[in-house]
C-alpha cells in the first residue's frame, strides 16, 4: 500500500493527470495490484490525500513538547512540516480542498496545536505581548507555503529554510 501511495505522489507530482497505469509503473507494481486496492483513480487520490494529512499531523505532534522551549518546538515543527509538505506536495495541495471530514478534522487539530504553541511562545516572551496570535499563525503558514512552492531541482536545505522562516517570523525584514 505504501509503495502505491509513494508512487502515486511521485507520478501525480510530475503529471497531475497521470493514469492508474502510470501510477502503477511509478510504484513498481502491476496495474491490477493498484485496482485491487483502489476502485478508481479518485479513490486512490482520496486515500493519498488522507495519508498525507496523517503524515502532516504526525510531523506536528512528534515535534510538540510542553517541556521544551517554544523556540525549539517551533524549529522542530517547522522542519518536520517542511519535510512533509515538500515530500507530499501533490497530496498536501489536495488536502486543503478535500471534502473528507477526517482530513478536515486533522487540519483543524493541527491548527489548534499551532495556536497553542503560538500562545505559549507569547506567554514565554518569544512573541511580543501585543502580537495578534491568529495573524502570526497565518503569517507563519504563509511563509511555509511560499517556501514549499519553490519547486527547485536540487534537494532543499530544510535546516536553512526552517531558520529563514523562523527568523522572518520573529524578526521580520526590517533593519
Amino acid at each position: 500500500m505504501r509503495a502505491i501511495l509513494v508512487g502515486a505522489e511521485r507520478a501525480l507530482s510530475a503529471d497531475p493527470a497521470a493514469t492508474l497505469e502510470q501510477i502503477a509503473e511509478t510504484a513498481g507494481v502491476a496495474r491490477t495490484t493498484v485496482h485491487r486496492r483502489f476502485a478508481s483513480r479518485a479513490t486512490l487520490v482520496e486515500a493519498l490525500t488522507a495519508w498525507a494529512a496523517e503524515q502532516f499531523a504526525e510531523a506536528v505532534d512528534s515535534a510538540v513538547s510542553d517541556t521544551a522551549p517554544p523556540l525549539v518546538v517551533l524549529h522542530r515543527v517547522t522542519a518536520n512540516v517542511l519535510r512533509v509538505k515538500i515530500g507530499w506536495g501533490y497530496a498536501m495541495g489536495r488536502a486543503a480542498v478535500s471534502p473528507d471530514p477526517e482530513v478536515a478534522r486533522i487540519h483543524a487539530d493541527v491548527l489548534a496545536t499551532c495556536s497553542r504553541l503560538f500562545r505559549r511562545a507569547q506567554s514565554e516572551g518569544l512573541l511580543r505581548a501585543d502580537v495578534d496570535i491568529e495573524w502570526a499563525r497565518r503569517c507563519y503558514y504563509a511563509l511555509i507555503h511560499e517556501v514549499t512552492q519553490g519547486g527547485g531541482t536540487t534537494e532543499p536545505d530544510i535546516d536553512l529554510m526552517t531558520t529563514r522562516i523562523i527568523d522572518t517570523l520573529l524578526n521580520g525584514l526590517g533593519a
